[in-house]
């Protein structure tokens, strides 16, 4: 007889996870000048009970900052700073993967570093609200449609920021394709208006991604290569479209050819529908690697999920907040201590690395 498939359960393979809980990335703009800090650190080595810790999003460009305070793996300095958060948690035998987020159109000047440019697909504003520390709320500024040059540097800093964040000691990466940043930028044919190689079909809108994930797998490997998606997202002015199904069955085709690590699948708006709950199911049939699933999971429906083999590790993500200890609470039946949604962005360590 086998034994039953829990959430802490360890995962062998390609990589070791003492269990099957996954911290989800939560952006917590605690990064002063978009470098990590020794409060930063401490946070995540909190947090290093989790089988994997995604990091927040972090740019692999000045155009790709987007919110305040959020770090960057560009610069010299913050790969020095980010040493110390990948070595505090694998000093407590944790794993931790850096999430790379380029915000695309999801930005404003006054977040961005000298330099920095707002980008998008195509020159569509998401209309959305944006906290800036210097000016308030602030709509997010009408991006400057990509050139083709630009489209080209984007994918080279995906890449260097992948080498970077391994020099930093980061188990691998997850590239941020969801919830409306620059990748599903691409992928949605309302953001994307493109006329050349990069926008009308399927095949060109995925484009971007595929070539995002190669040029990051050049450098530093598949089996230390991930990505998140969210299929039939609305979130960031992302309309729906009408070909969502078939566009996710040719994107994942492809990346299971390239034959990455995991895909992380925020899946809390597909399985609203039958059409988003057979889109996951296919995921699970076509992919090859590691399936993660995302979207308000608690210990009882996550411990269904594997064992009915719907998923290899299950992604937390508010309740990680409050919980630094989650699996150890979850293990012994405790309580969880709800989150404070007014200190997730705050500048200060109230609501961040005070919870128990």
């Amino acid at each position: 007889m086998t034994n039953k498939l829990d959430i802490f359960t360890p995962l062998t393979g390609a990589i070791g996870l003492k269990n099957r809980i996954a911290m989800a990335p939560m952006t917590r703009s605690r990064a002063i000048g978009n470098i990590p800090n020794d409060l930063m650190a401490l946070y995540y080595k909190q947090r290093a009970s989790a089988g994997l810790i995604v990091t927040e999003g972090t740019a692999p460009s000045p155009n790709a900052l987007g919110y305040a305070r959020i770090p960057g793996i560009y610069s010299e300095e913050q790969i020095k700073a980010w040493k110390k958060v990948t070595a505090g948690v694998h000093s407590e035998n944790g794993k931790i993967f850096l999430q790379m987020m380029h915000t695309g159109r999801v930005s404003h000047k006054a977040n961005l570093s000298e330099g920095g440019t707002t980008l998008a697909p195509s020159a569509i504003s998401a209309d959305g609200d944006m906290w800036t520390d210097s000016i308030g709320m602030q709509k997010t500024d009408l991006p400057r449609e990509m050139t083709s040059d630009e489209i080209k540097t984007a994918i080279t800093e995906f890449a260097q920021g992948a080498a970077n964040a391994i020099e930093a000691g980061f188990d691998g990466i997850e590239l941020h394709g969801a919830n409306g940043y620059l990748i599903e930028q691409f992928l949605n044919p309302y953001s994307n208006r493109r006329t050349d190689e990069y926008g009308g079909s399927i095949e060109n809108r995925s484009r971007f991604v595929i070539e995002v994930a190669k040029a990051v797998i050049e450098r530093i490997g598949a089996k230390k290569t991930g990505i998140r998606i969210s299929p039939f997202n609305t979130f960031n002015g992302m309309p729906s479209y009408p070909e969502t199904t078939d566009t996710y069955n040719y994107l994942v085709e492809e990346l299971n050819k390239l034959k990455i690590l995991y895909l992380h699948v925020v899946e809390t708006t597909a399985r609203k529908t039958e059409e988003g709950k057979s889109l996951i199911r296919n995921i699970r049939e076509e992919f090859n690697g590691l399936l993660i699933l995302n979207g308000g999971y608690n210990k009882e429906s996550a411990e269904k999920a594997l064992e009915n083999e719907h998923a290899d590790l299950i992604s937390f993500g508010a309740i990680f907040i409050s919980n630094p200890d989650l699996p150890g609470k979850l293990q012994n039946n405790l309580a969880l201590t709800a989150p404070d949604p007014k200190t997730f962005y705050a500048a200060t360590e109230s609501g961040y690395v005070d919870y128990n």
